[in-house]
């Protein structure tokens, strides 16, 4: 239910192109994934989400479990039935956000206590098997462990602390999912050191038969040459070659071309809807800013190279930058539109030049981009 089929591997680079076979359809690697965090990505439909290509969704754990909470998404016939998006959906675990609290998380071989500071206040209390209880109510295709990420910079013998916690809730984890229809993904975690890393990873192996990999605690405060110096070799050169890999929480594009030269195969971040609401696009020339006062008379599209329904729709920049101007949503809601867009038909072409035997000349051109440089 779900096989990972390569179906070409770049000759002079990592990067492989494959088919995820999941109950609620396949999905084409490389791949992005937009963030619906509260099961729905801010501002587009289903329907829009459809048009433009995208095919599965990440939803957060940690806030479908306070708001509306898993038995009531249970109850309406799970995630996908409840925002009625039919192709895949990924839940995370929900620990970035849960460690994100600080001094509100305690942590125990048993599992994290974490107050609830952005609902009601209240402590709440995690086991592995409580988490995998949420994710088999919520019902999506993939869930996670639940995992410790720590920050970066962090002392290693934070980090060494992290990978054993996290390896010990892998067991329980695996121990405790019984869903058949749903995949649980392993997380390899570790900072920077990537013999931590492979610690982990070893771990996980030898714990249970995982059918595919997350990869955390990156992009959590290290810049993107240090990132790579661990992240490269842990993926070209470690991890299982029939497995899918998954870089957790990464969505600037130049990491994405990156990325996926290493092996990576699956992407999310909430970068360019967040972004898009903030009034910056995504564009072949870089980050545009349509609040600045140069875009008042500008009749072009966002991006001219873009086959997105906005920039293909006749939305020219001035009419985005009036209504960035004036807060009206529309223009966040149309700017996160092309900013996902952006992201996937960058993998889409990634995918075409890695089934050509092309994609090390696909890097060296995005790195000529003035794009390449924003990032």
């Amino acid at each position: 239910m779900f096989e990972y089929d390569i179906i070409a591997e770049d000759p002079t680079t990592h990067a492989r192109a494959g088919v995820l076979h999941t109950p609620h359809g396949d999905v084409p690697t490389p791949i992005f994934m937009p963030v619906g965090t509260k099961a729905t990505v801010k501002g587009i439909l289903p329907p829009t989400l459809e048009q433009i290509h995208t095919k599965i969704l990440l939803a957060n754990t940690y806030h479908l479990s306070q708001r509306p909470g898993a038995d009531l998404v249970a109850e309406m016939g799970g995630l996908h039935d409840f925002m009625q998006w039919h192709g895949p959906i990924l839940t995370d675990s929900g620990g970035f956000q849960v460690f994100s609290h600080g001094d509100y998380v305690k942590l125990s071989d048993d599992g994290v206590t974490f107050r609830v500071v952005d609902y009601d206040g209240r402590y709440v209390h995690w086991s592995p098997e409580d988490n995998m209880e949420i994710a088999q109510k919520l019902g999506a295709d993939i869930c996670m462990q639940l995992d410790q990420c720590p920050g970066y910079p962090a002392e290693r013998s934070f980090v060494e602390r992290a990978v054993e916690l996290s390896s010990k809730w892998a067991e329980r984890c695996y121990a405790a999912h019984t869903r058949l229809d749903q995949a649980l993904f392993g997380i390899v975690q570790g900072g920077m050191h990537l013999d931590l890393r492979l610690r982990s990873l070893r771990h996980l192996e030898e714990c249970g038969d995982f059918p595919g990999y997350g990869i955390g605690g990156y992009s959590v405060g290290e810049d993107h040459e240090t990132m790579f110096e661990s992240l490269a070799p842990l993926v070209s050169e470690y991890m299982p070659r029939e497995k899918p890999r998954y870089l957790m929480g990464v969505g600037n594009p130049t990491t994405l071309v990156h990325g996926v030269e290493c092996g990576i195969d699956m992407f999310d971040c909430v970068l360019p809807t967040r972004t898009g609401r903030m009034g910056t696009a995504f564009s072949s020339e870089g980050r545009i800013n349509l609040k600045n006062a140069r875009f008042t008379h500008d009749h072009g599209p966002l991006d001219p190279e873009c086959r997105c329904p906005v920039c293909r729709g006749g939305y020219t920049r001035a009419y985005i930058h009036h209504l960035v101007k004036q807060k009206e949503m529309t223009g966040g809601i149309l700017l996160s539109i092309h900013n996902i867009s952006y992201l996937l038909q960058l993998m889409a072409d990634a995918r075409e030049a890695i089934i050509a035997g092309t994609y090390g000349d696909f890097v060296h051109r995005w790195d000529d981009l003035p794009a390449s440089h924003d990032w």
